[in-house]
């Protein structure tokens, strides 16, 4: 099954997640003929994983020390440190902030620094239930298995299709008030070029950020304002980062302003000039957004970035993610087609953006109801 996803140009990310579900399913049902398994085997299953201890990373970690000052006192970045263990740069910085990691990312930072796991954290049981959602994830890769399954004639029907697994709890995007994302811009003022042409760009393209990270310069017309978007960045513990296509697949073209184009044209001329002073350490990637070597950003950095930005200047919580659902919380309000806001958002489909921006729709149409009324009744009286 993996290696028929692969071929099919499923992303690594993707297949190590199925890796990582199927540790779960063959010791519970993968001792089953596929033609013998039956709904009631699954509701099993999913009823087992429901229950506490269930979790593969069964223990849970806490830095005892200063971790990110341990960090700075050896001279060891959090990139590197990633790049040492496999661990991905924001469960780094999660760590250092003295947020919960598992007990393997504690063993393996551990590792790393030459300490006894023991000494920087401490490790708990993590007995806390699978969520309905990693469960219903289970669920779906058995279901395509089976339907494989079916397809190929080797089972009567698609066993999974008559299974009952949870329902997920609807949760509304999490999006930024105006009021926010003025004070976000205002702190960013501050910060460096680069830096600030991110958030500017999370807040006027509602790009996802792997691919602000995977754009390259040959994808960037400063004359005409547009850029485009066909790929994206990725991570993946086995393969590290690497470039891949859009989430949907789908490429997608988009104008910024005028401002954003002046920010790029700077930043431009900023790259240059550091290619020029890093001579031989120089990689030429292409990429609009790199490190000081040219090599490019990696995603997680920029979440780790956002972290401790938010943290400097006393904002909330960002998440990357938030500015997507801000413009298109924008865009809906001020009345802008959902047909135009899939696509600036690169969905798969126009009801994508329908199911996931339901409440913001209504909104939008009670708001259109009260208008027409103050026009065309209200002001007939």
């Amino acid at each position: 099954m993996i290696g028929l996803k692969r071929r099919q140009g499923v992303r690594e990310s993707t297949l190590e997640s199925y890796e990582s579900l199927l540790r779960r399913i063959n010791p519970e049902i993968g001792y089953l003929r596929l033609v013998d398994i039956r709904p009631t085997h699954l509701n099993s299953f999913y009823n087992l994983l429901s229950k506490k201890g269930r979790r593969l990373t069964s223990t849970k970690a806490t830095a005892k020390i200063d971790l990110k000052g341990e960090l700075k006192r050896r001279g060891i970045t959090q990139v590197k440190l990633s790049a040492d263990t496999g661990v991905a740069v924001n469960t780094i910085a999660l760590a250092s902030h003295g947020g919960v990691v598992s007990g393997e990312t504690a063993n393996k930072l551990a590792a790393a620094l030459g300490e006894k796991t023991a000494k920087l954290f401490t490790v708990e049981r993590d007995m806390k239930p699978l969520s309905d959602k990693t469960i219903l994830e289970h669920h779906r890769l058995i279901s395509t298995v089976l339907a494989q399954a079916e397809k190929e004639m080797l089972v009567p029907y698609n066993a999974a299709a008559k299974a009952t697994p949870p329902t997920p709890k609807h949760h509304d995007p999490n999006y930024f008030q105006p009021e926010t994302v003025f004070a976000i811009l205002d702190a960013a003022e501050s910060e460096p070029l680069k830096q600030r042409l991110f958030i500017n760009l999370l807040t006027t393209t509602g790009c996802r950020r792997g691919e602000l990270a995977g754009l390259k310069w040959n994808k960037v017309d400063l004359e005409t304002g547009e850029i485009t978007i066909d790929c994206g960045l990725y991570y993946s513990p086995k393969r590290g980062v690497y470039e891949g296509d859009t989430k949907t697949g789908e490429h997608r073209q988009m104008k910024i302003p005028a401002e954003t184009v002046s920010m790029l044209k700077e930043y431009r001329r900023e790259q240059i000039q550091l290619r020029f002073k890093n001579r031989d350490r120089w990689h030429e990637t292409g990429y609009v957004f790199t490190q000081d070597n040219g090599e490019p950003s990696t995603p997680d950095s920029w979440t780790s970035w956002l972290d401790k930005f938010s943290a400097r200047h006393g904002l909330p919580h960002i998440n990357p993610h938030a500015f997507r659902h801000t413009v298109a919380s924008v865009l809906i309000s001020r009345g802008v087609d959902i047909s135009t806001v899939s696509n600036l958002l690169g969905h798969s489909s126009v009801s994508t953006t329908e199911d996931f921006y339901s409440h913001l729709i209504e909104e939008a149409k009670a708001k259109a109801s009260d208008v027409l009324t103050e026009v065309l009744i209200r002001r007939r009286a």
